[in-house]
């Protein structure tokens, strides 16, 4: 029996505990891993794997094996930014919204509203069609279009604590905005926030992805594991293996995580159940 934080870890937790390290170790350590540097043309394309190819090569001569590490570092580390981005704006967002009430509530949540109005897939393509595909307008444009679903969640749990007792005495004894947020409210939400960080990476996982099939996404000679499907999706029909690869490892991460996430809201709802 597995045991963290004093908690009884599941199996399917514990594998997507495992899956989330192994990942997040290949992101890592990248550089030292991969055999070959990720753009470097090593051989003949799509040469068959062998002891020096793990893999084989890509449409390009380049290490499909090497590639996917580097695209580990790059799919990964913009979906951490972008949900790390969109729960820092969301959360303070939400509680400011709860906490302020008003106009403030009104202006922010219709404002929300106007935003989850519009397909968010379209949005992004027109954002990313007027503004260009780089790095920094792509994290951008994906973290604020992410928040607003991290603001409703928020704002949902941020009114629920509001009205307990703690926070009114807390607001009677003049504690200012941030002071509630950061020492009363937060600390009660951070459970389910945790699991909602998890699911929020995993659709920033997913869209990245797709943005990059899409030719929106990271941009050549940069590895990710969105355009490799698109870079290795015609030789199927050729019964090459390499197409599975990275969609193997877009599919096997997103499983891991939400292995954890069911664990985790799991245990929300058994605390909260012996709590009520």
């Amino acid at each position: 029996m597995v045991k963290l934080f004093g908690q009884r870890v599941p199996l399917p937790a514990l594998i997507g505990l495992l899956i989330i390290v192994a990942n997040l170790l290949a992101a890592a350590f990248a550089p030292w891993i991969a055999p070959f540097p990720e753009a470097d043309v090593v051989g003949d394309a799509w040469a068959e794997a062998d002891a020096t190819y793990w893999l084989g090569l890509d449409n390009l001569g380049r290490d499909i094996f090497s590639r996917l590490l580097y695209g580990a570092r790059m799919s990964i580390g913009l979906s951490l930014l972008i949900t790390v981005l969109s729960f820092t704006i969301g959360v303070i967002g939400g509680f400011t919204a709860a906490i302020g009430k008003g106009w403030i509530d009104a202006a922010l949540s219709r404002f929300v509203d106007l935003i989850l109005a519009m397909p968010t897939l379209i949005f992004a393509f027109v954002v990313l069609s007027v503004m260009g595909t780089d790095l920094a307008v792509l994290v951008v444009t994906l973290a604020c279009l992410d928040s607003v679903k991290v603001f409703r969640l928020a704002r949902a749990l941020a009114v629920n604590i509001g009205a307990l007792e703690y926070v009114e005495v807390a607001r009677v004894r003049g504690e200012g905005l941030w002071w509630v947020i950061t020492r009363e409210i937060l600390p009660n939400a951070l459970a389910p926030l945790i699991a909602e960080f998890g699911l929020r990476f995993t659709f920033a996982f997913l869209f990245v992805a797709a943005l990059s099939f899409l030719g929106l996404g990271v941009q050549p000679p940069a590895a990710d594991w969105g355009s490799m499907v698109r870079d290795y999706r015609d030789v199927i029909a050729l019964d090459s293996p390499a197409p599975f690869y990275p969609a193997g490892a877009i599919a096997l991460l997103t499983i891991g995580v939400n292995f954890v996430v069911d664990w985790l809201l799991a245990l929300h709802a058994r605390g909260y159940g012996e709590g009520a």
